[in-house]
This record gives structure tokens, sequence and C-alpha cells, in this order.
């Protein structure tokens, strides 16, 4: 059990983190009309970009270092306690269909397991252990790319999971939204952006929530470019599983090619619905085998095997 004494020394560590600052301007916010309260909230989300924009250098960086593991075969794993947790397993989950990737490319591991998702079990952040046994069940292996992800960059779990996978040889990548945080050393690639005190003192699913989301959204989408898995920017590697997407595919064939509706769906009949090949066979001009074998060759890059299939 925790003494008086422990939560002395929680409660002061906590008091120097920007993401756990309180703001006595908006002491009396309760009371304001519901319209101002949503103005100021408003305006607070409008900082978050230029706090993002502050690290798109190491967002860059690491960006490329994921996608060079990437390419050789490894895997993007995403780390996280209730807030941070949750927007990892929601941007891994969000790539199978997406980027047509197998759902153990893209993982994300939240402290607790996946109830974690719809019911806080908040205790479980404050194992570092327990990171490294859930990184120990995927078979970590030194290609993956391990994120750990925490507004406070203090959360166990997420130190946990960098300092394992780092010891493992994994590229580490910490995404907090405080200056100096524990998990930005950690991790090989500290990206920590400072969106300051939340409107309500410690509500890190506010402003810092939407700064990791923001992060989130470059790493995978622009990781997923580098891969080759959209064309300009179409996403060629969409799943067609439900009507809408279905729909999508043909838009995005008709986009990228100009090709007639009759051609697009030969195409697509002659590819078992697969965009990138589909594409390939109308403006390479070759049939659906031989589109297959020039995307297996140049590693699913469409450029690359456009390029292949013109003399």
């Amino acid at each position: 059990m925790t003494s008086t004494q422990d939560y002395s020394e929680l409660r002061a560590e906590l008091a120097t983190l920007t993401t756990e600052a309180f703001r006595p301007e908006l002491a009396d916010i309760d009371q304001l009309p519901t319209v101002e309260i949503a103005q100021i909230m408003n305006g607070e989300d409008e900082t978050v970009p230029a706090a993002v924009a502050a690290q798109l250098p190491r967002i860059a960086a690491a960006i490329d270092a994921t996608a060079e593991r990437m390419s050789g075969g490894g895997r993007l794993i995403y780390a996280g306690a209730g807030t941070a947790g949750r927007l990892g397993v929601l941007d891994a989950s969000e790539c199978p269909p997406t980027f047509n990737t197998d759902p153990a490319e893209v993982v994300g591991l939240i402290a607790g397991g996946p109830s974690a998702m719809v019911k806080s079990i908040e205790g479980a952040e404050d194992s570092k252990e327990l990171a490294a046994a859930d990184l120990d069940a995927l078979k970590l292996t030194a290609d993956d790319t391990v994120i750990g992800i925490s507004a406070s960059g203090r959360t166990p779990y997420a130190i946990g999971a960098v300092e394992h996978a780092r010891a493992c040889g994994a590229l580490t990548i910490g995404l907090s939204c405080n200056a100096g945080s524990p998990l930005g050393a950690a991790a090989e690639h500290g990206i920590e952006v400072v969106v300051g005190p939340e409107l309500l003192t410690g509500s890190t699913r506010l402003k810092a929530g939407t700064a990791q989301k923001l992060v989130l959204n470059m790493i995978s989408t622009i990781t997923m470019i580098r891969l080759g898995k959209t064309y300009g920017n179409l996403m060629v590697d969409v799943r067609a599983s439900n009507e809408k997407l279905r729909a999508r595919s043909r838009r995005i064939v008709a986009l990228a090619t100009g090709a007639p509706n009759e051609e697009i769906e030969a195409a697509l009949a002659a590819t078992d619905g697969e965009v990138k090949p589909a594409i390939l066979t109308i403006l390479g001009g070759v049939d659906a085998e031989t589109a297959t074998r020039l995307l297996g060759e140049t590693g699913g890059h469409l450029r690359a095997a456009l390029s292949a299939s013109r003399p």
C-alpha cells in the first residue's frame, strides 16, 4: 500500500508537470454560460497544431526510421495507458482497412488489455513489468518499432515498454506532452509536444490527447506513404470490406486512371477487387498476373511498378 509520504512525493512530482498545472484564471469556468466555455475550449484547441509543428523535425526523423524498419518486415507497436493507450489502439485498428496491412503489422497495446479500451483499469499503468510481458507476448524483435505514448511522459507502462524494446534492439519512440520527460529520455526518438496546462486541471484527454492523435496520424500515414501504400494522395491499398469501401475503390481507380466504368469494373474483376494492381493493369497495359508480379518485385510501390511495365 502506498504511504502518505509516497503520495506526497508523487503530488510534488505532478506539480512540476506542465500537463498538470492549475490555471487560476479558469477557476470560475463552471459559472460561465455554455457558449463561453465552448469558445474557451475552441481557443485552447487552436494552439495544439502549433505545438505539434514545433516537433516536426523530430516527428519526421522518427517516421523515416520507422519506415526503414517496416520495409524490412518489422512491425509498428504502440504502447500506452488510459487515453494514450486507447489512441494507439485506435490508430493501429485503422491501418488494415485503410492500408490493407495485416492486423499483426501495426499493433496497439493498452495497459490492462483489451477491456481497458472501454473500462478504465488505471492501476495497470503503474507496471513496467506488465509492458515488458505484453511485448514478450508479441515476440518482439529488433526489426520492430515501439512507440510509448504518455501525456505526462512519466507513465511506468509506457516507459517500461520503451526500455524493454530498446534492450531488445527495437527502434523506440517516446511521445509525450511535457519537456524533459523520462519517456523522451528513454527512447531513441523523443517527441515532446508541449501543449500547456489543460482547461480542466490534469485532464490530458483534452489538448494532450488531441496532440497525440495528430502525431499518431502523421506517423502511421506518412510511414505508409513511404512504404508505397498510396499513389499520390490516393489510398490504393484500401481494403474493400463493405459497400462504401467498394464504391471508394472504384472512385480511386477512376481518379488514378480516368478510365471508363466498364474498364474499371473489368480491371477490378481481374484483380479480385484489389485497387493497386487494377490501376497497374490500366495504366501499364499489362494483365493482372503481370501486375501482381511487378508489384511484388517493386515492394508494392505502384510508381516503380508502372515504370517497370513500360519499355
